[in-house]
């Protein structure tokens, strides 16, 4: 974000100079297909203008300020320009409104889609900073609104935004006010999803022992697979623990217990089942079944080439790229619409299994360790995150270890303080990507 001041001088709402008690930050979309901000500011800055907000968000990055602070802003045709900051934001000049609030493209869909999540990316970042500017918490009821939110509250005008652009991309006001604490917190939007590209983070051993807890009776020949999920995983830079979590969501822990394939098609993701009714493909092998899976995850995640030759028949049909984190490969949840399946919260469900295999092995790993400290580990992946406490609900203090020897000073449940931080205890990494030396 580049904040740059230029306060609208001629303005009456500047000229009027009444303040405020900051209680609030409200978002605002133009309502218009205008990219530049310039256009607005000159329009806001005449006497006669009746209207004037506090800041104006391009996709480039650019915000411009342009009442003070504290001023009171004439944003939101109602009691809300008495206690809350107004923000605008631009908006794409590939859309055209049909009326109100319904909006067409007219022309580049991805230019569409660039704009709108670029001038989000932008506003989370001005609010996390006004909010730690004002001592406000982006969680608190009524301190972060959109103008239609202050419509239904009766402290704004009927207006639509800035709901009616955000809904088609997958964005609303709830996950903007998460993704406002969250920077806050000194992570970004991004770092609250889970890339499914990457190494896993659980061990064969964690997901076998969560399936034969899930699953007493799982054929042998189904544990005896599972290393295929890392090993193919990494062949393509795809987390194979994702990969295995979505075979036990589509295969109900491959008990395949109201699933449309069975365990002798080698389909352990539903891969062909387009509607009900469909047996859905076969594949000779498990682990050419487990590498279509691997390769139809990497079609949604990345637009990285394949390294092993294709495999999967409906890998063209993906849109690359458009899902690159678990939490998107759920249509509905999708920014774009996109995804893998059409079920509500699909990726949360994933996950959630994931966080189960995480859990089930951890009393095991534990228990294999010598729990004395000083001792130390040897690190061979470059973006090992570094975590201000013991745990993945920590935020990450920015910083990765590189490769090489650390010296781990405390444990606790599985994440080790390292030596560096030790006096301020706020640099912690999970061991189970580090050996022991």
């Amino acid at each position: 974000m580049n904040l740059k001041q230029n306060y609208l001088t001629e303005s009456g709402c500047y000229k009027a100079g009444k303040h405020i008690t900051v209680k609030g930050l409200m978002i605002h979309s133009v309502g218009c297909p205008q990219p530049e901000a310039d256009v607005f500011m000159k329009n806001w800055n005449r006497a006669d203008a009746n209207a004037c907000v506090h800041a104006i968000v391009e996709p480039d990055g650019d915000v411009y300020q342009l009442l003070p602070w504290d001023f009171r802003g004439w944003h939101c045709g109602g009691g809300a320009n008495n206690t809350h900051i107004g923000v605008e934001m631009t908006e794409p000049a590939t859309i055209k409104y049909a009326g109100g609030a319904s909006w067409t493209e007219t022309g580049n869909g991805e230019n569409t889609k660039n704009h709108v999540l670029a001038a989000y990316r932008y506003a989370v970042e001005l609010f996390a900073y006004l909010c730690g500017q004002f001592g406000l918490d982006p969680m608190a009821d009524g301190v972060i609104i959109s103008h239609s939110e202050g419509c239904k509250r009766g402290i704004a005008s009927n207006h639509g935004d800035v709901e009616h652009l955000w809904s088609k991309f997958g964005l609303s006001m709830g996950q903007f006010r998460k993704d406002i604490k969250a920077a806050m917190e000194g992570s970004t939007a991004e770092d609250s999803l889970t890339a499914i590209m990457g190494k896993a983070a659980a061990t064969a051993e964690q997901m076998k022992s969560y399936l034969k807890k899930k699953n007493p009776s799982v054929p042998q020949s189904v544990l005896d697979m599972i290393p295929l999920y890392i090993s193919e995983g990494e062949a393509e830079g795809v987390r194979g623990d994702i990969a295995f979590a979505q075979s036990c969501l589509e295969t109900g822990n491959f008990t395949f217990s109201g699933s449309a394939v069975t365990l002798s098609q080698n389909n352990f993701c539903g891969l062909g089942v387009t509607q009900r009714g469909k047996k859905g493909l076969s594949f000779d092998t498990p682990q050419l079944g487990i590498r279509a899976q691997i390769q139809h995850l990497k079609a949604y995640a990345s637009t990285d080439k394949l390294r092993n030759a294709l495999i999967d028949p409906r890998f063209r049909y993906v849109k690359r790229g458009c899902a690159p984190y678990a939490e998107w490969l759920g249509q509905k949840e999708n920014p774009q619409g996109k995804g893998w399946a059409a079920g509500e919260k699909y990726g949360e469900k994933i996950l959630s299994i994931l966080k189960a295999i995480m859990e089930e092995g951890k009393v095991q790993f534990m228990e294999s360790l010598t729990l004395s400290a000083p001792y130390m580990v040897r690190v061979t992946i470059p973006d090992l995150n570094i975590r201000r406490g013991p745990g993945t609900d920590f935020p990450k203090t920015g910083k990765f270890t590189g490769a090489g020897i650390f010296t781990v000073v405390e444990e606790q449940d599985g994440w080790g303080l390292l030596k560096a931080y030790a006096e301020k205890r706020d640099g912690w990494i999970s061991l189970a990507f580090t050996t022991r030396i």
